[in-house]
């Protein structure tokens, strides 16, 4: 689909250590069809998986280092 204006494109900030920066609102389709929304002007989607509030990021990146698989969300006690 293409658009006319630039009004209309999503952006989206992607940051080396931290979420992707959407500009709302969204839709986001999870890896099992479930839909979740959110009407705010902007949402941090979280990338590393270590949020209790994913798809959304609650900065858990911020204090964890990442271990093992990065997808697992499993952190080391060692």
């Amino acid at each position: 689909m293409l658009y006319d204006s630039d009004e209309r494109r999503c952006r989206i900030a992607a940051q080396r250590a931290g979420p992707l920066l959407v500009e709302g609102p969204v839709e986001v389709t999870l890896e099992d069809g479930t839909i979740v929304a959110s009407d705010r002007f902007r949402v941090a989607l979280c990338t590393c998986r270590r949020s209790r509030t994913y798809p959304w990021c609650d900065t858990s990146h911020r204090t964890s280092e990442r271990s093992g698989h990065p997808h697992d969300g499993i952190q080391s006690d060692s």
